[in-house]
C-alpha cells in the first residue's frame, strides 16, 4: 500500500528544496516575472542541488536511482517557490529521463555526462504542437525512415529553452506505423528553425519557443524506442505536482493575509465566506497530492497507471485554478495589483491545462 510518510531521504530533500524555494527563489520571482527573464544565478544554485543527477542510476554514471514519487515531491517544492524557475531547472529532465529509461547503451554513453556537470545541461524536449486541443495521440510531426536515416517534419510549440539547447528530444509519429517515438536531434542540424520567443500570459520568466523541423535528417540510431504511455503519465504527474506547489503557495499566502487583515473589528479569516473558501482549497490541495502519490507509486512499481495519472492531472488542473483564484479573491483589490504575488500565481495556474510536455518526473 502506498505510504503517506516520506522516507528519511525524501524528507531531507523536501526540506532542502523548501529552504531554497523560500530563501532564494521567492526573493527574485516578482522581479524576473516583470522582466520576463530567468534568474540564472538562482537557477544555477537550484541545479546544483542535484535533482536530475540523483535520478540517474549509478550503473550508468549517476548518483542514485529514478523514483517518480521522489521527483513528484521535489517538483511540488520547486513550484512552491516559483513555477518558471521550477520548470527551468527541470527542463533537462525532459531529455534525461527518457534517455535513462529507454535509451540504448550507446545513447546513454554519449549524452549522460552532460547531466552530471555543474552547469545546467543544454538539453530540452519538444512534444506540444500548435493549434487548439493538442492530442498527444494524434501527432502531426512525422518521422519517415529512409534506410539508415530518419526525416523529421513538423512544428512544435512551447519548447522550453530551445534557443540555448544543444540537443532536443523530438516526439514524432512514424509515417508508416503511426507509433510515436522520440528522436535525439542536435540543434545545429539543417532544417531546424527556432522562431522568436513566445510571449505568454504566465511563466513569463521561462523562455519557450516554437520550433520548425523541415526535412531534418537524423541517423536511425537517434531513435529512442520509448514506452509512450508511460512517458505521458510521467509528464502528467510532473505538471500535477507543480500545480500543487503553485496552489499551496497561493493558499498559504491567502491564509496568512486573511488572519492579519482586520475589517470591522475582526480578521477576515473569521468571515464564513472566506473561511469556507480557504478550507475547501486546502482539501483540494491535499486531495490532488494524494492522487499524484498513488499514481507515482504505481509507476515506480512498474504498474499500469494511466487512469490514475489522467485523473490526477485533470483534478490538479481544475484545483490550481480554483485555489489561485480564491487567493486573489481573499486579497480583494490587492489581489489585482501586480506588486502582490497572488495575481502571478493565478496567471501561472491558468496555464496548466496547456503546459503538456513542459516537465516530467
Amino acid at each position: 500500500m502506498v505510504s503517506f510518510i516520506p522516507t528519511e531521504d525524501q524528507q531531507l530533500l523536501i526540506d532542502t528544496i523548501n529552504r531554497y524555494a523560500t530563501a532564494d527563489i521567492r526573493k527574485t520571482a516578482h522581479e524576473h516575472d516583470e522582466k520576463s527573464e530567468p534568474d540564472l544565478d538562482t537557477i544555477r544554485k537550484g541545479w546544483q542541488i542535484g535533482l536530475i543527477p540523483a535520478s540517474i542510476p549509478e550503473t550508468i554514471g549517476g548518483f542514485g536511482e529514478m523514483s517518480a514519487v521522489t521527483s513528484a515531491l521535489a517538483s511540488e517544492e520547486l513550484a512552491f517557490g516559483e513555477l518558471s524557475t521550477a520548470l527551468h531547472i527541470m527542463t533537462p529532465a525532459l531529455f534525461a529521463y527518457p534517455l535513462v529509461l529507454y535509451g540504448t547503451e550507446d545513447q546513454q554513453a554519449q549524452y549522460i555526462e552532460m547531466f552530471l556537470d555543474e552547469d545546467i545541461a543544454p538539453a530540452t524536449a519538444a512534444l506540444l504542437e500548435p493549434g487548439i486541443g493538442f492530442d498527444p495521440h494524434d501527432m502531426k510531426t512525422t518521422a519517415t525512415t529512409n534506410g539508415d536515416t530518419v526525416s523529421l517534419n513538423g512544428t512544435k510549440a512551447f519548447v522550453p529553452l530551445a534557443e540555448s539547447a544543444e540537443v532536443i528530444l523530438v516526439y514524432a509519429k512514424d509515417s508508416e506505423s503511426g507509433d510515436v517515438s522520440a528522436y535525439i536531434v542536435e540543434t545545429s542540424a539543417d532544417g531546424i528553425t527556432i522562431e522568436k520567443r513566445e510571449q505568454l500570459l504566465g511563466i513569463r520568466a521561462l523562455p519557450t519557443y516554437r520550433v520548425n523541423f523541415t526535412n531534418v535528417s537524423v541517423s536511425a540510431t537517434a531513435k529512442i524506442a520509448i514506452d509512450y504511455p508511460v512517458i505521458l503519465n510521467r509528464m502528467r504527474l510532473g505538471l500535477a505536482s507543480m500545480a500543487v506547489g503553485v496552489a499551496r503557495a497561493s493558499h498559504e499566502y491567502a491564509v496568512d493575509y486573511a488572519k492579519g487583515r482586520v475589517q470591522f473589528g475582526r480578521a477576515i479569516a473569521q468571515n464564513q465566506s472566506i473561511a469556507f473558501m480557504l478550507a475547501e482549497g486546502r482539501i483540494d490541495i491535499d486531495a490532488a497530492r494524494l492522487m499524484i502519490w498513488e499514481a507515482a507509486w504505481k509507476i515506480d512499481r512498474g504498474e499500469e497507471a494511466t487512469r490514475e495519472a489522467v485523473l490526477a492531472k485533470q483534478f490538479a488542473d481544475k484545483m490550481v485554478l480554483q485555489v489561485t483564484d480564491s487567493g486573489v479573491q481573499t486579497l480583494g483589490g490587492y489581489g489585482f495589483i501586480r506588486e502582490y504575488p497572488a495575481e502571478r500565481w493565478l496567471r501561472n495556474g491558468r496555464g496548466f491545462p496547456t503546459f503538456d510536455g513542459l516537465t516530467i518526473i
